[in-house]
Protein backbone atom coordinates (compact mmCIF):
# COMPACT_ATOMS: atom_id res chain seq x y z
CA UNK A 1 0.00 0.00 0.00
CA UNK A 2 1.21 3.88 -0.97
CA UNK A 3 1.20 5.06 1.95
CA UNK A 4 1.95 8.60 0.80
CA UNK A 5 -0.88 8.26 -1.35
CA UNK A 6 -3.23 6.92 1.78
CA UNK A 7 -2.20 10.02 3.37
CA UNK A 8 -3.18 12.64 0.39
CA UNK A 9 -6.80 10.52 0.38
CA UNK A 10 -7.19 10.99 3.58
CA UNK A 11 -6.76 14.64 3.79
CA UNK A 12 -8.82 15.14 1.09
CA UNK A 13 -11.65 13.32 2.23
CA UNK A 14 -11.94 14.76 5.60
CA UNK A 15 -12.21 17.95 4.09
CA UNK A 16 -15.47 16.40 2.69
CA UNK A 17 -16.71 15.31 6.27
CA UNK A 18 -18.32 18.25 7.17
CA UNK A 19 -21.09 18.03 4.29
CA UNK A 20 -21.44 14.36 5.16
CA UNK A 21 -22.23 16.18 8.80
CA UNK A 22 -24.12 18.06 7.30
CA UNK A 23 -26.67 15.84 5.14
CA UNK A 24 -26.89 13.16 8.16
CA UNK A 25 -27.72 15.88 10.65
CA UNK A 26 -30.49 18.13 8.97
CA UNK A 27 -31.93 14.68 7.55
CA UNK A 28 -32.01 13.00 11.31
CA UNK A 29 -33.36 16.54 12.75
CA UNK A 30 -36.49 17.45 10.31
CA UNK A 31 -36.98 13.37 10.10
CA UNK A 32 -37.89 13.39 13.73
CA UNK A 33 -40.30 16.12 13.47
CA UNK A 34 -42.14 14.14 10.99
CA UNK A 35 -41.69 10.89 12.40
CA UNK A 36 -43.35 12.37 15.73
CA UNK A 37 -46.04 13.37 13.42
CA UNK A 38 -46.59 9.95 11.83
CA UNK A 39 -46.40 8.09 15.12
CA UNK A 40 -49.30 10.04 16.10
CA UNK A 41 -51.38 9.66 13.04
CA UNK A 42 -50.87 5.44 13.76
CA UNK A 43 -51.93 6.23 17.67
CA UNK A 44 -54.63 8.46 16.89
CA UNK A 45 -57.52 6.43 16.29
CA UNK A 46 -58.99 7.93 13.66
CA UNK A 47 -58.89 5.53 10.26
CA UNK A 48 -58.27 8.28 7.78
CA UNK A 49 -54.77 9.43 9.37
CA UNK A 50 -53.94 6.07 10.58
CA UNK A 51 -54.30 5.11 7.10
CA UNK A 52 -52.55 8.01 5.74
CA UNK A 53 -49.26 7.08 8.08
CA UNK A 54 -49.28 3.19 7.33
CA UNK A 55 -49.44 4.02 3.04
CA UNK A 56 -46.54 6.80 4.19
CA UNK A 57 -44.78 4.14 5.91
CA UNK A 58 -45.18 1.36 3.33
CA UNK A 59 -43.91 3.73 0.23
CA UNK A 60 -41.06 4.87 1.76
CA UNK A 61 -40.10 1.73 3.27
CA UNK A 62 -40.50 0.05 0.46
CA UNK A 63 -38.80 1.61 -1.92
CA UNK A 64 -34.83 1.93 -2.57
CA UNK A 65 -34.05 5.13 -0.89
CA UNK A 66 -31.79 5.37 -4.52
CA UNK A 67 -34.85 5.16 -6.30
CA UNK A 68 -36.41 8.08 -3.82
CA UNK A 69 -33.45 10.50 -4.38
CA UNK A 70 -33.41 9.78 -8.55
CA UNK A 71 -37.60 10.69 -8.26
CA UNK A 72 -36.97 13.61 -5.82
CA UNK A 73 -33.72 15.35 -7.67
CA UNK A 74 -34.76 14.14 -12.04
CA UNK A 75 -38.52 13.63 -11.34
CA UNK A 76 -39.91 16.62 -10.07
CA UNK A 77 -37.80 18.71 -12.34
CA UNK A 78 -40.21 17.43 -15.44
CA UNK A 79 -42.85 18.81 -14.24
CA UNK A 80 -43.77 22.78 -15.82
CA UNK A 81 -45.92 23.57 -12.79
CA UNK A 82 -42.80 22.76 -10.29
CA UNK A 83 -40.43 24.83 -12.19
CA UNK A 84 -42.81 28.02 -11.56
CA UNK A 85 -43.48 27.89 -8.73
CA UNK A 86 -41.67 29.01 -4.78
CA UNK A 87 -40.50 25.05 -4.22
CA UNK A 88 -38.16 25.61 -7.68
CA UNK A 89 -35.02 27.24 -6.17
CA UNK A 90 -34.73 24.50 -3.44
CA UNK A 91 -35.56 21.60 -5.98
CA UNK A 92 -33.28 22.58 -8.36
CA UNK A 93 -30.15 22.28 -5.49
CA UNK A 94 -29.04 18.82 -5.38
CA UNK A 95 -28.24 19.47 -1.69
CA UNK A 96 -31.64 20.47 -0.53
CA UNK A 97 -32.85 17.28 -3.04
CA UNK A 98 -30.65 15.27 -0.75
CA UNK A 99 -31.88 16.42 2.15
CA UNK A 100 -35.61 15.66 1.46
CA UNK A 101 -35.19 12.15 -0.02
CA UNK A 102 -33.08 11.17 3.51
CA UNK A 103 -35.45 13.24 5.67
CA UNK A 104 -38.17 11.56 4.07
CA UNK A 105 -36.73 8.02 4.17
CA UNK A 106 -35.86 8.03 7.85
CA UNK A 107 -39.40 9.57 9.16
CA UNK A 108 -40.92 6.03 7.72
CA UNK A 109 -38.29 4.35 9.70
CA UNK A 110 -38.29 6.36 12.66
CA UNK A 111 -42.01 6.69 13.25
CA UNK A 112 -42.52 3.12 14.08
CA UNK A 113 -39.84 3.41 16.53
CA UNK A 114 -41.50 6.06 18.17
CA UNK A 115 -44.58 4.40 17.50
CA UNK A 116 -43.67 1.51 19.14
CA UNK A 117 -41.69 3.70 22.26
CA UNK A 118 -45.29 5.68 22.69
CA UNK A 119 -46.87 2.12 22.99
CA UNK A 120 -44.70 0.69 25.45
CA UNK A 121 -45.39 3.77 28.60
CA UNK A 122 -47.14 1.77 30.86
CA UNK A 123 -50.68 2.40 30.83
CA UNK A 124 -50.81 3.05 34.80
CA UNK A 125 -48.43 5.60 34.82
CA UNK A 126 -50.55 7.79 32.59
CA UNK A 127 -53.40 7.05 34.32
CA UNK A 128 -51.65 7.93 37.55
CA UNK A 129 -50.66 11.36 35.77
CA UNK A 130 -54.55 12.16 35.26
CA UNK A 131 -55.30 11.21 38.14
CA UNK A 132 -53.08 13.82 39.83
CA UNK A 133 -55.04 16.56 37.36
CA UNK A 134 -52.46 16.93 34.76
CA UNK A 135 -54.20 17.88 31.59
CA UNK A 136 -53.61 15.43 28.06
CA UNK A 137 -50.98 17.82 26.51
CA UNK A 138 -48.81 17.64 29.97
CA UNK A 139 -49.14 14.32 30.52
CA UNK A 140 -48.05 13.29 27.26
CA UNK A 141 -45.39 16.19 27.72
CA UNK A 142 -44.03 14.86 31.12
CA UNK A 143 -44.72 11.54 31.44
CA UNK A 144 -45.24 9.65 27.75
CA UNK A 145 -42.51 11.50 25.12
CA UNK A 146 -39.94 11.20 27.92
CA UNK A 147 -40.66 7.74 28.84
CA UNK A 148 -40.82 6.75 25.03
CA UNK A 149 -37.72 8.15 24.09
CA UNK A 150 -35.90 6.32 26.76
CA UNK A 151 -37.39 3.13 25.56
CA UNK A 152 -36.65 3.72 21.58
CA UNK A 153 -33.66 5.81 21.83
CA UNK A 154 -31.11 2.69 20.99
CA UNK A 155 -33.26 1.83 17.74
CA UNK A 156 -33.01 5.68 17.30
CA UNK A 157 -29.13 5.37 17.59
CA UNK A 158 -29.14 2.60 14.30
CA UNK A 159 -31.71 4.65 12.54
CA UNK A 160 -28.98 7.56 12.88
CA UNK A 161 -26.08 5.27 12.00
CA UNK A 162 -27.86 4.09 8.83
CA UNK A 163 -29.01 7.86 8.06
CA UNK A 164 -24.92 8.87 8.09
CA UNK A 165 -24.03 5.88 5.81
CA UNK A 166 -27.23 6.96 3.64
CA UNK A 167 -25.32 9.90 2.91
CA UNK A 168 -23.16 8.24 0.38
CA UNK A 169 -25.60 7.82 -2.05
CA UNK A 170 -25.99 11.57 -2.38
CA UNK A 171 -22.72 11.93 -4.48
CA UNK A 172 -25.15 10.23 -7.29
CA UNK A 173 -26.69 13.63 -7.64
CA UNK A 174 -23.34 15.23 -7.69
CA UNK A 175 -22.90 15.98 -4.18
CA UNK A 176 -18.83 15.68 -2.93
CA UNK A 177 -19.22 14.44 0.46
CA UNK A 178 -16.98 11.16 1.45
CA UNK A 179 -17.74 8.99 -1.11
CA UNK A 180 -18.49 11.63 -4.05
CA UNK A 181 -14.98 12.90 -3.69
CA UNK A 182 -14.10 9.02 -2.72
CA UNK A 183 -15.36 8.20 -6.45
CA UNK A 184 -13.68 11.46 -8.17
CA UNK A 185 -9.63 10.67 -6.90
CA UNK A 186 -10.90 6.96 -8.04
CA UNK A 187 -11.84 8.56 -11.69
CA UNK A 188 -8.55 9.89 -11.40
CA UNK A 189 -6.14 7.58 -10.16
CA UNK A 190 -7.90 4.36 -10.44
CA UNK A 191 -6.55 2.94 -7.37
CA UNK A 192 -10.28 1.95 -5.56
CA UNK A 193 -8.64 -0.19 -3.03
CA UNK A 194 -6.80 2.27 -1.04
CA UNK A 195 -9.59 5.59 -1.28
CA UNK A 196 -12.46 2.77 -0.06
CA UNK A 197 -10.13 1.38 3.07
CA UNK A 198 -9.56 5.15 3.99
CA UNK A 199 -13.22 6.56 3.01
CA UNK A 200 -14.75 3.35 5.53
CA UNK A 201 -12.73 3.88 7.85
CA UNK A 202 -13.65 7.91 8.28
CA UNK A 203 -17.22 6.71 8.18
CA UNK A 204 -16.18 3.77 11.03
CA UNK A 205 -14.76 6.42 12.83
CA UNK A 206 -17.86 8.85 12.92
CA UNK A 207 -20.53 6.05 13.50
CA UNK A 208 -18.17 4.92 16.89
CA UNK A 209 -18.85 8.48 18.25
CA UNK A 210 -22.27 8.83 17.08
CA UNK A 211 -22.30 5.07 18.82
CA UNK A 212 -21.12 6.92 21.85
CA UNK A 213 -23.08 9.94 21.98
CA UNK A 214 -26.42 7.44 21.92
CA UNK A 215 -24.86 5.45 24.67
CA UNK A 216 -24.07 8.69 26.61
CA UNK A 217 -27.95 9.71 26.25
CA UNK A 218 -29.14 6.42 27.02
CA UNK A 219 -26.94 6.83 30.63
CA UNK A 220 -28.08 9.98 31.24
CA UNK A 221 -31.71 9.23 30.58
CA UNK A 222 -31.89 5.97 32.79
CA UNK A 223 -30.56 7.36 36.02
CA UNK A 224 -33.17 3.98 37.72
CA UNK A 225 -30.54 2.16 36.56
CA UNK A 226 -27.24 3.01 36.81
CA UNK A 227 -25.47 1.23 39.95
CA UNK A 228 -26.52 3.33 43.83
CA UNK A 229 -23.05 4.94 44.79
CA UNK A 230 -22.13 4.17 48.24
CA UNK A 231 -21.63 6.75 50.59
CA UNK A 232 -19.14 7.02 53.49
CA UNK A 233 -20.45 8.19 56.83
CA UNK A 234 -18.90 11.63 57.51
CA UNK A 235 -15.93 12.13 60.08
CA UNK A 236 -18.30 13.89 62.52
CA UNK A 237 -20.68 10.40 62.70
CA UNK A 238 -18.03 7.77 63.37
CA UNK A 239 -17.79 6.16 66.39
Amino acid sequence: MDWAFTLETFISLVAAIPLTLQLAASSIFLGAFLALALALLRISGVPVLDWFARLYVFVFRGTPLLVQIFLIYYGLSQFTTIRHTFLWPILREPYWCAVIALTLNTAAYASEIIRGGLLSVPLGQIEAARACGMPRVMVFRRIVLPLAIRQALPSCGNEMISMVKATSLASIITLMEVTGVAAKIISETYRAIEVFIVAGVIYLAINFLLTRFVHFIEYMLSAHLRAPQLQTPAQGDAK
